[in-house]
């Protein structure tokens, strides 16, 4: 994944929701030609966002196998347009899933205003005529730890939010000695 659309996860609930933010600078080259004189972030770059928080919050329910990617955009309702110095807070629950998708029901806030309401559809790329692999198992767990779901994040019991097993010891070796976060 070249951008990212979500800078931090600050709840993330292994197989329910999780949230994570975005924040809008005037750093992103798109905001400087999107429009020029009134910046704004486009709304397909927030749905974007709460794609990529949704589809982590899948991916780690599957165990990252497979490979889930935003198929369809049932609902999308923007209230306004994020500008620069806004925090965008995704606010995600996953509300199925199934081994050839999932869907997931995200809010977008702003500040203390709904900005958002989006419902996103993901199907599994991983099977059939035209299966390709997008992300590995350790760019997905990779871009957890960066984002730091394995800071705030609870399993299904309560406990820590961990990768899993199978990863383990590659990721010591990329988490600088050390599988812990």
């Amino acid at each position: 994944m070249r951008w990212y659309w979500i800078d931090r996860f600050l709840e993330f609930e292994r197989g329910r929701r999780c949230v994570a933010v975005k924040n809008v600078t005037l750093a992103e080259e798109y905001l400087h030609a999107h429009f020029p004189g009134y910046p704004v972030m486009p709304n397909a770059l927030v749905i974007e966002g709460v794609a990529q928080a949704g589809g982590l919050l899948v991916a780690d329910q599957r165990g990252y196998q497979g490979n889930m990617i935003l198929a369809k955009v049932p609902k999308a309702v923007f209230h306004f347009d994020p500008r620069p110095g806004d925090t965008l807070r995704y606010e995600c629950t996953l509300e199925s899933l199934r081994g050839e998708g999932a869907v997931v029901q995200a809010t977008v806030r702003c500040g203390d205003q709904e900005q958002g309401e989006v419902e996103i559809f993901f199907a599994n790329a991983a099977h059939g005529p035209r299966a390709r692999q997008l992300f590995t198992d350790l760019d997905l767990v990779t871009m957890m730890h960066y984002l730091g779901a394995y800071q705030v994040g609870r399993d299904a019991d309560g406990g820590p939010l961990r990768p899993p097993d199978h990863l383990q010891d590659r990721l010591s070796t990329l988490w600088l000695g050390t599988a812990e976060p």
